[in-house]
């Protein structure tokens, strides 16, 4: 069913420019004063008037590192250069226009005064739209030089942990080893990302310059954006209302934006539910841009709690607020009835696609419902089917170049971020070879303090940044725009090559003929697809094999652009409308294997992601400083668990698939360390089976009265503490620069622990079980239900399995502490030294498990019995076991009777 409704760097060399009768002459020096000819051939004498510049061979490594300087400097006094004549010719036009009129006293402006106006226009023109920014030395080198620092000290405490095992409880010591390794290599691979991170500033206000001015024809691009609703009744319909409103009212031509909602449930209610958006949408949409207001979501405008007053003081824009905000309050109370009335509607299992249309006015974008046919006894492919069929249906109606997906829940909360990914889009130095601009996701709902990590701020603020130093951020679904052309397979080259086998084919020459005509030619009317696949019968053979058998599909992706859907009526596109989203075109095709989103994981994005980067493609991080997009977060504990189950269950499916990046992509252009970003991506659950062995460990020192660690000398107490202040010194040079505040990265931490005790090992565990068998494991949807709890109960449980083990943890280490105290006062004084490194360690589990720890002590909201019952059985039944069996220790046996007689 488908319904239309220059950063500058100083460097070591010095350039004196000394003026002559010819010109100038440039002598470069290093900074002791010697002359950089001489410092290449390490002798004495005079410069030169022109630089020779020596073989590389012959260079040493200091004088190539000079070269680097010498050239960028040359590049930066060149540029001043032209700066400086392009100024000199226009102060000597304005010199000759002074000379040339004189000024009347009436005239508001003179010509020199539109002259300049003139010069800093075009001066804003040349600008670039966007800037990447390296960190400053001063705050990125520290953290480096801290970094290497600690990789020398794990070395020397893994080469005194090696030689000094511990002979009373061996096994112990073994499996401590093994895990603390592990932890090694996982930091290791997640420093390698962080070794380049880069910022970036954009400047929409010159690409409205440039390509939008007031009174010229709009030059800037189509873009698509693509909403999935799976059911009404679990994803609200007023959150799905206010993400589309906030699309609507975007910062952007309206007659250059187009709203694609897909209704995998074909429920009437949301049909109905966009119905009524559309007509407050009139209303709504007007009110924001006459007004300025951020954010464009009214339910989220409505309920901030700011003086709305304060930048805006006119009466009329008060009266104007009270009255939409009126008309609010009887929109959800439409929508709300909407709800109840469809409610007990039960939906069909067959569900068949139809169009209707109706045709309005341009002020506002256009808004299409898309219901895909579903079969039963039929793979659908969950979300990535759904964003499929309507990149197919989308290039029938209206072509966009770019494409941008956004969650049900996740509205735009600043109005100019289309144009903001339009800076680097249309940015001729980065526009060639990227393929996506990728958003932070940031939530509402969240408590002050982010208890349970919900903003993942280790992740999108400091990962995602090290990796747009490398080859870009990885696509992790809601809030990334992408180039058309990359989703189709295309390579990224200023030719056209798909990665199938239509690469070299006629497809490339018939866009180039199209391309190149002229505007009088390109203005299609009379053109219609199927006279493209008269003409040129053998490309659309080709094209079909992967793209589908619709001629109109393959046309518009060789022409790339809307000149098919301008030309001709809705009706005439309503049998292909139809035809690319039913069951059977994807049969035999390469559609979610080599083009669109890809299909065959849980986590489809990253698997999308991963294919653009094995072509060359590289992605763009974008971090504007109003938040683009906002969602909803789960508030709960067991809803935040089972939302990162999830996501193991999805790298635990990569891992296991063709696509894993250990061996997947080789002969590609992936770059090393993108790769290895992809592959700590993939294989992070596998943390948890040391971290759950590691969070017991210290529960078993207490027990047992062993330790892990033997007695150490002096010098092995040195490194011991180098590791421990080289531990301490990263986390707080990497909070200095990235901007994470101390209280979010140790949320972060400890929630790094709770995930990795609870949601990672149920995954590891569990997770290939369910693909051996077939059974994917579908994602929920997180509605904002949970969300309307505010935060007077931030520690809420509920019962779920992934409770238990993290639970049993805390329970068996304080059982621990307290069986070691009282242990230590019956053994005297001696024992306490040993006793209270023992109870650091447990004393670390508990602390990052406190979460459960309020839960069991609170008196209200505390985790379910049947999570207590069950943790405090496994617990108890692990310490008796343990205590009998005591399997990783030595067993001292005297002598034999035998050998030694009565003296034994």
């Amino acid at each position: 069913m488908i319904v239309v409704m220059r950063e500058e760097t100083s460097i070591p060399i010095s350039h004196n420019p000394e003026k002559d009768l010819l010109g100038f002459k440039l002598i470069l020096t290093t900074p002791q004063g010697q002359t950089l000819s001489n410092f290449f051939s390490g002798q004495e004498g005079s410069a030169k008037s022109s630089l020779q510049i020596p073989d590389k061979q012959t260079l040493n490594p200091q004088a190539s590192v000079l070269m680097n300087f010498w050239k960028e400097r040359i590049c930066q006094w060149k540029l001043a250069q032209e700066d400086i004549s392009y100024r000199s010719n226009y102060q000597r036009k304005l010199d000759q226009m002074n000379e040339s009129s004189s000024l009347d006293e009436g005239n508001e402006s003179s010509p020199q005064e539109v002259a300049w106006d003139q010069f800093e226009k075009d001066e804003e023109l040349r600008q670039p739209l966007s800037r990447k920014v390296s960190i400053t030395s001063s705050k990125i080198s520290p953290y480096r030089v801290v970094v290497v620092f600690r990789l020398v000290a794990l070395a020397f405490f893994f080469q005194f942990r090696l030689v000094n095992p511990v002979e009373n409880a061996y096994w112990l010591w073994l499996t401590s080893v093994i895990c603390e390794v592990w932890f090694a290599l996982s930091w290791i691979l997640d420093q390698l990302s962080k070794w380049q991170p880069v910022n970036r500033v954009t400047y929409p206000e010159r690409l409205c310059l440039r390509y939008n001015q007031p009174g010229n024809q709009c030059q800037l691009p189509c873009i698509d954006v693509f909403i999935c609703v799976e059911d009404p009744l679990k994803e609200s319909p007023l959150v799905t209302s206010n993400t589309v409103l906030s699309i609507l009212a975007v910062d952007y031509p309206a007659e250059r934006v187009t709203c694609y909602v897909s209704d995998d449930g074909a429920a009437l209610l949301t049909l109905e539910t966009l119905s009524e958006t559309c007509q407050f949408a009139r209303k709504w949409v007007p009110f924001c841009r006459k007004f300025n207001i951020e954010p464009r979501s009214p339910e989220c405008y409505f309920s901030q709690k700011v003086d709305y007053l304060k930048n805006n003081t006119s009466s009329k824009f008060a009266k104007e607020r009270r009255a939409m905000k009126r008309q609010y309050e009887e929109f959800k109370v439409q929508i709300n009835r909407l709800v109840a009335k469809f409610q007990n509607m039960p939906c069909d299992d067959i569900i068949e696609p139809w169009w209707t249309s109706h045709a309005e006015g341009r002020d506002l974008p256009q808004l299409v419902y898309v219901s895909r046919e579903k079969l039963p006894n039929r793979q659908h492919n969950n979300m990535a089917g759904a964003m499929n069929s309507l990149l197919r249906v989308s290039a029938i109606l209206s072509n966009g170049v770019y494409v941008l997906h956004l969650s049900c829940n996740h509205y735009i909360n600043n109005s100019k971020a289309l144009l903001e990914a339009m800076c680097f889009m249309l940015d001729p130095n980065i526009s060639r070879k990227a393929c996506y601009v990728q958003f932070p996701q940031r939530f509402d709902g969240v408590d002050g303090s982010d208890r349970f990590a919900n903003h993942n701020t280790i992740f999108y603020d400091i990962i995602l940044k090290g990796l747009d130093g490398i080859q870009g951020p990885f696509y992790v679904g809601s809030g990334c725009l992408f180039n058309r052309q990359a989703l189709y397979g295309y390579y990224p080259s200023s030719e056209p090559r798909c990665v199938l086998s239509w690469r070299e084919s006629a497809g490339d020459r018939l866009s180039c003929k199209l391309d190149s005509m002229a505007p009088d030619e390109n203005c299609l009317s009379d053109v219609e697809a199927n006279s493209l696949e008269i003409e040129n019968p053998s490309c659309f053979v080709d094209l079909k094999k992967c793209f589908g058998p619709s001629s109109t599909l393959i046309a518009s992706i060789i022409v790339k652009d809307n000149r098919f859907s301008i030309s001709a009526r809705p009706d005439g596109f309503l049998k292909e409308a139809i035809h690319v989203i039913s069951c059977e075109y994807e049969d035999n095709t390469a559609w979610g294997r080599e083009i669109g989103w890809i299909y065959g994981s849980l986590n489809s994005d990253i698997v999308t992601g991963l294919k653009m980067h094995t072509r060359g493609w590289r992605s763009i991080y974008c971090m504007p400083s109003r938040p683009a997009f906002r969602g909803t977060a789960p508030v709960k504990l067991s809803d935040r668990l089972n939302q990162v189950l999830q996501w193991a269950f999805g790298s635990v499916d990569i891992l296991f698939s063709r696509h894993c990046p250990i061996w997947y992509g080789y002969g590609g252009k992936l770059r090393l360390l993108q790769r290895i970003a992809y592959i700590n991506a993939t294989i992070y659950p596998l943390t948890s089976i040391p971290m759950v062995i590691y969070c017991t460990i210290p529960a078993i020192c207490l027990i047992t009265g062993r330790f892990i660690i033997p007695m150490i000398s002096r010098f092995g107490s040195i490194w011991f503490l180098l590791t421990f202040s080289s531990i301490f010194a990263t986390g707080v040079l990497e909070m200095r620069w990235s901007g994470v505040g101390a209280l979010e990265w140790w949320r972060n931490q400890q929630f790094w622990v709770i995930g990795g005790v609870s949601s990672h090992l149920f995954a590891i565990l569990y997770g290939p079980v369910k693909i051996l068998l077939g059974n994917k494991a579908g994602l929920t949807v997180i509605t904002d239900k949970s969300v309307r709890v505010v935060f007077q109960e931030p520690y809420v449980f509920h019962w779920t399995s992934l409770l238990v083990m993290p639970t049993s943890i805390l329970l068996i280490n304080l059982f621990a502490m307290v069986a070691g105290i009282s242990s230590a006062f019956s053994n005297g004084y001696g024992s306490w030294g040993p006793l209270f490194a023992k109870l650091f360690f447990s004393s670390w589990v508990i602390i990052h498990l406190y979460p459960f720890l309020k839960g069991l002590l609170v008196r209200q909201n505390r985790v379910p019995t049947v999570v207590v019952v069950w943790s405090i059985l496994l617990a108890s039944i692990f310490s008796m076991l343990w205590v009998h069996l005591n399997p990783f220790f030595v067993r001292f046996e005297g002598p034999k009777t035998a050998d030694c007689g009565i003296y034994c």
